[in-house]
């Protein structure tokens, strides 16, 4: 996950403040010090570093606080400074008919971001369209269309005009169809005069309810002017990072557009169209800190699986009856989820189990979860619908095992862990039916993360 070092530090840092018996000026000056090089590598602010370290080393010497309370006080402090400096949660509310304009640089990431929002709310019940505008860059809109066509939204584009007013004019009747339609448009290599006149014009024509700046995260403390000027000369509403999963310098552009109040709306974490989150910092924060993040594990299982399927699969459940078939849509649902290490990182209580389990054994299991897949569908009807028969007739399993390429004891272990996710499975339907408090949440991550094997 993006900015894991920083995450590290912010826990091994909590922890070293909770079991700590005294907290003397050594032990604070060690804390301090790691944060002031773990903030800095990813990209924040050395003016917040520095205001950061000056309120921990204030509030570790105030007298007022004993004990416990003073190491609570501390560590609060943390945990409240770092969401500042995240910045604030923006919540987006739709109306009836919405059009959201991308605008933003070359290679921010503008038309890949766009199948990602169509498919984020396609699965929330919006009727999602896309109309390219960027009439500079070759092949601009055949690769929207592509895009689009994956992910199995509209798509409005004219290859031979010139002119990005006179394409929206030429299918605006068609746009009336839709709830949502997102605008795509050309960026430049820098933010000049051209570029905000085309944008202005665009935007007062389309009527955008929301113009999103796209840019990567690797731009680093680069953030804060481009953000500052996109917002200044283009009327931005709120801001998109994409590459959040390869780079370290995620911070800086985090933490830069909050310092000029240009809100993150949504971060790209992944190459998959569910891998876009809407940016939540207290999330966020949780995720870093090993504590999970179940919300946009919510998000993103809606981001794979839609309405109707999730009623299904929810109707399923609760009349008892869970097969092999249903777990393979379970199965696919998770690929769809991203990586292993992703998934365990959003559930509460395992977030610091899959730093013991190691990398390599979290590939292997992801390797495991294919052979199941090529597994049940070796199997007959009888025996998707019935797993129990398979442990009665070893036959059955050594047939499966030949016929899926793979050994008896990758069936067996299939079996084993189908019984053990029809339960947790269950649980999951709680918690998206909202029935599940945090208490039996935690009590679910420590039973299964003694569970599951890798």
């Amino acid at each position: 996950m993006v900015l894991e070092k920083l995450g590290s530090v912010l826990r091994k840092t909590t922890d070293k403040i909770a079991n700590a018996v005294f907290l003397d000026k050594n032990l604070v000056d060690g804390i301090v010090k790691d944060l002031q090089r773990s903030l800095i590598e990813a990209d924040v602010n050395v003016g917040l570093v520095m205001e950061l370290s000056k309120k921990i080393k204030q509030a570790a010497v105030d007298e007022r606080l004993k004990g416990v309370e003073k190491k609570e006080h501390i560590i609060k402090l943390l945990h409240d400074e770092i969401v500042m400096i995240l910045g604030k949660k923006r919540d987006l509310v739709l109306g009836k008919w919405d059009v959201f304009l991308l605008v933003g640089l070359y290679g921010a990431g503008k038309t890949t971001t766009i199948g990602k929002l169509a498919t984020y709310y396609s699965k929330r019940g919006k009727k999602v369209c896309a109309v390219g505008l960027d009439v500079h860059r070759p092949a601009a809109p055949e690769q929207l269309k592509q895009i689009c066509d994956k992910a199995k939204i509209d798509c409005f584009i004219d290859a031979g005009e010139k002119d990005p007013l006179k394409i929206w004019k030429k299918f605006e009747n068609e746009f009336k169809k839709y709830s949502l339609v997102i605008v795509d448009s050309a960026g430049r290599d820098a933010l000049d005069k051209e570029l905000i006149s085309e944008i202005k014009k665009i935007a007062k024509v389309v009527k955008a309810t929301e113009s999103f700046l796209v840019m990567q995260a690797d731009i680093g403390q680069a953030a804060k002017e481009q953000a500052r000027a996109f917002k200044d000369a283009a009327g931005v509403t709120g801001v998109i990072i994409t590459r959040m999963d390869s780079t370290a310098k995620a911070g800086g552009a985090l933490t830069a557009c909050a310092e000029v109040e240009a809100p993150v709306v949504f971060i790209g974490t992944g190459e998959t169209p569910a891998d876009l989150e809407t940016f939540d910092p207290e999330s966020f924060l949780s995720r870093l800190l090993g504590m999970g993040d179940l919300k946009t594990l919510m998000e993103k299982i809606h981001s794979v699986m839609d309405e109707k399927e999730i009623q299904r699969q929810q109707e399923k459940l609760q009349s008892g009856k869970f097969t092999l078939r249903d777990l393979q849509t379970q199965l696919e649902g998770m690929e769809g989820l991203g990586s292993m290490d992703k998934v365990l990182g959003m559930i509460p209580g395992l977030g610091k189990v899959k730093d013991k389990i190691g990398e390599g054994a979290l590939e292997g299991q992801q390797a495991k979860v294919k052979k199941w897949k090529h597994a049940i569908n070796s199997m007959t009807e009888e025996e998707i619908e019935n797993p129990e028969i398979l442990e009665k007739q070893t036959s059955r399993i050594q047939r499966i095992a030949k016929g899926a390429g793979c050994s008896t004891s990758d069936i067996r272990m299939l079996i084993k862990q189908w019984k053990m996710l029809k339960e947790m499975i269950k649980s999951q339907g709680a918690m998206i039916g909202g029935k599940m408090d945090q208490k039996m949440i935690m009590k679910l991550a420590r039973k299964f993360g003694r569970k599951m094997r890798m």
